[in-house]
C-alpha cells in the first residue's frame, strides 16, 4: 500500500511544497550560473528510471562541455566550475529533480538514476535497483555516497528495494539532511563525483 499509493503521493505533495518555499534559492542558483557560467542553466540527460524506462533528469549545471584534442569530455575535476563547486557542495544542483518527481520519473528516496551505459553491465541481481524509481537520495547515498566502491553501492541499493518502507524513507531523509549539512560523501577518492562503472 505504501510503495503503491502513499509514496507517490507524498512524494508529489512535498514536491509542491519544496518548490514553493525554495524557487527564491532555485532561482539565485540559476542566476549565478548564468552570470558566471553562461548558459545553458539546466543540464539535461537521459537515465534509466523504473523497470529500466527511459526518462530525461534535470539538474542545474556545474560543469563545462570542454574537450581534448580529440574530442573526448576531459575529466570532471577539469570541467567543474567555480561556481559549479559551491553548488555542489550545498547540493543545489540537485534542485530541479524536484520537476522529475511532480512528472513521476523519480521518487525522492530511492536509488541514484545512473548512465544508459550501465544497463547492460549489471548482474541480475544489481538489475533489481530499477525495481523502484529512482530517487534524488537513497541508502547508499546516506551510506557513504560517491565514496563507496560500485559492488557495495549497489548492494546498499538493492537492500533498499528489498526493506522499502515508510519508516526507512524517514530514515533516509533525516540522515540525507545532516549528510548534505555537513557536506560529507560529495566526491570519491582523487574526483570530484564517482568512477565509471566497467561492469562485474
Amino acid at each position: 500500500m505504501y510503495r503503491r499509493f502513499f509514496k507517490p503521493l507524498l512524494d508529489k505533495l512535498l514536491a509542491i511544497t519544496l518548490l514553493l518555499l525554495l524557487w527564491p534559492v532555485m532561482l539565485a542558483t540559476a542566476i549565478a550560473i548564468y552570470l558566471w557560467d553562461g548558459s545553458p542553466i539546466l543540464f539535461r540527460q537521459e537515465r534509466p528510471g523504473y523497470k529500466g524506462k527511459i526518462f530525461t533528469i534535470y539538474k542545474f549545471r556545474t560543469m563545462t562541455n570542454e574537450r581534448d584534442a580529440n574530442g573526448e569530455l576531459l575529466p570532471d575535476e577539469q570541467r567543474l566550475t567555480g561556481v559549479g563547486k559551491i553548488i555542489r557542495s550545498l547540493s543545489l544542483d540537485e534542485l530541479p529533480q524536484l520537476f522529475n518527481i511532480l512528472k513521476g520519473d523519480m521518487s525522492f528516496i530511492g536509488p541514484r538514476p545512473l548512465l544508459k551505459e550501465y544497463l547492460p553491465l549489471y548482474n541480475e541481481r544489481q538489475r533489481k535497483r530499477h525495481d523502484v524509481k529512482p530517487g534524488i537520495t537513497g541508502w547508499a547515498q546516506v551510506n557513504g555516497r560517491n565514496l563507496l566502491d560500485w559492488p557495495m553501492r549497489f548492494e546498499y541499493d538493492v537492500w533498499y528495494v528489498e526493506h522499502l518502507s515508510f519508516w526507512l524513507d524517514l530514515k533516509i531523509l533525516w540522515l540525507t539532511l545532516i549528510k548534505v549539512l555537513r557536506r560529507e560523501g560529495i566526491s570519491g577518492e582523487g574526483i570530484v563525483t564517482m568512477e565509471k562503472f566497467k561492469g562485474n
